[in-house]
């Protein structure tokens, strides 16, 4: 009954959640009474209840600050901010899912199942107030990743990846709660972020060396879900191995989440060390934009090389948590990860379609695209020259506005080498734009030479053109209204 009684006072602040699980239950109740899987019905669901999640956040948006079920769940501006960016790249990876389930053969169902309970996860991670739901919401969301990435279990592939992915993933895990320890215990037995920082002060241990050991081992832990050097290990085999949608979902999602859980635990429990927590930001920053980007230089594989740039991207977006003391530090921040979102996503829409046609994820074998599908061509090259920051589309004016809060904040080294990467960025994002602009029947491989639509696919592959059309619409023009945008971030410090 107390359990009971605890829905029905605070159900309200996490009234988006409910909605998904409500979906969650109707796709496993169509599921078990369906003898024959009405596909569309299970596509209408996820993509209606998260729709409606969508929506429902964003009515209560002006929402007065609560803290419920016993300290457990916080609802801010901030943290709906973060949840609303995980039902966006929810919501866009579905349509990408569709035309790659069919051909892959894959389970429907529980695939759209780890989808939603991922996200959901995400979701509870952005607003959990208290060590344990913090470890629950992640590991919720973990556990999802790892099923998700060994998805099409006869793929050797896919398997090695799962396999690296899980054992990196559980001792990244038992890091980060390596450090939740000694905050529970330095703090007297406290676990609600700031009753630690509450007990931090009473017991006057806010400066002991205890307090280091656990800024590590926390940085250890969200280091891994952010890929930043050196815990990105496991990337580039996990993005090259698994499903290519679920890449595209991974690849921006587990940033969303982790990046609102680092916010949070630094700038609540860590603020008697800030020095030593940005300090310790900026060496894996510089880590993650010079290697990311140096490293992508050399692949040859499409899903590799973005493994390597999500690497530098966040290395830019780890300048905005450092500089978040200031207001403009987080609008920074939460609008470069917004135009980051659509970029990405934009740039595996592209992918999924290719590798669908050809059977191929060899950057080479993307040279003529233009002379066979000019749409795909033309939408790749806009979103990879987003992600490189060229002037007018949506990613130059983010990274503009990324490294002047940066400046702003004193971050000079960081600013200084944020530019020269992505300078770099733009040289191995050119050479595939090249190749894909190609016409010299030299160059032009088989795979493109034989590249077809399937006409029976029209509906799914619409689906997928679909969410390329959203992504590099707000690819392209997001940058040039992001007024509005800044507006709204600034509106969602804690």
């Amino acid at each position: 009954m107390k359990e009971f009684h605890l829905l029905l006072f605070h159900g309200g602040s996490i009234l988006p959640e409910c909605i998904l699980i409500l979906g969650l239950i109707l796709l496993l109740m169509i599921d078990l009474t369906s003898d024959q899987k009405d596909t569309p019905w299970l596509y209408f669901i996820s993509l209606t209840s998260l729709v409606m999640s969508i929506t429902v956040l964003l009515f209560r948006w002006r929402e007065e600050p609560t803290i419920s079920f016993l300290g457990n769940f916080q609802t801010s501006n901030f943290n709906k901010i973060f949840r609303f960016l995980i039902l966006l790249c929810s919501t866009l990876c579905i349509p990408l899912s569709v035309e790659y389930i069919k051909c892959a053969e894959m389970a429907i169902t529980e695939f759209l199942l780890f989808l939603l309970t991922a996200a959901l996860g995400g979701m509870v991670l952005c607003g959990a107030n208290d060590l344990v739901t913090i470890f629950v919401a992640l590991e919720c969301f973990s556990l999802c990743s790892y099923l998700l990435s060994g998805y099409t279990k006869r793929d050797v592939r896919s398997n090695e990846a799962t396999m690296k992915y899980l054992l990196m993933g559980g001792a990244s895990s038992s890091i980060l709660v390596y450090g939740f320890s000694w905050l529970y215990g330095l703090s007297g037995g406290e676990i609600e972020l700031q009753e630690v920082v509450n007990g931090l002060i009473n017991t006057q241990m806010y400066n002991s060396p205890g307090i280091l050991i656990a800024l590590i081992s926390i940085t250890v832990g969200i280091g891994f879900k952010l890929s930043l050097v050196p815990f990105h290990q496991w990337t580039p085999d996990v993005y090259e191995g698994s499903p290519t949608p679920v890449v595209a979902f991974l690849s921006v999602t587990s940033k969303v989440a982790a990046s609102a859980l680092a916010t949070r635990i630094f700038d609540i429990i860590f603020y008697f060390s800030s020095n030593e927590w940005h300090l310790l930001l900026e060496i894996l920053a510089i880590l993650s934009m010079i290697l990311g980007n140096l490293i992508a230089i050399t692949q040859t594989s499409m899903k590799r090389m973005l493994a390597y740039s999500s690497m530098s991207q966040i290395g830019y977006i780890i300048i905005g948590i450092i500089a978040g003391d200031s207001k403009n530090g987080y609008a920074s921040m939460i609008t470069y990860m917004l135009f980051y979102i659509f970029m990405n996503l934009g740039t595996f829409a592209c992918i999924v379609l290719f590798g669908l046609r050809t059977g191929t994820d060899n950057i080479r074998d993307y040279a003529g695209l233009y002379t066979k599908d000019p749409f795909s061509a033309f939408s790749l090259a806009l979103c990879l020259l987003s992600l490189g920051g060229i002037p007018p589309l949506a990613g130059f004016f983010g990274k503009l506005y990324l490294f002047w809060c940066g400046w702003q904040a004193g971050l000079y080294l960081l600013v200084s080498i944020g530019p020269f990467m992505s300078v770099i960025s733009i040289y191995y994002y050119l050479k595939i734009i090249k190749l894909l602009m190609t016409e010299r029947n030299k160059e032009i491989t088989p795979h493109v030479q034989n590249y077809r639509g399937s006409p029976s696919s029209f509906i799914s592959k619409n689906s997928i053109e679909l969410s390329m059309i959203v992504c590099v619409t707000a690819s392209t023009t997001l940058g040039i209204a992001m007024n509005p945008i800044i507006a709204i971030a600034q509106d969602t410090l804690f």
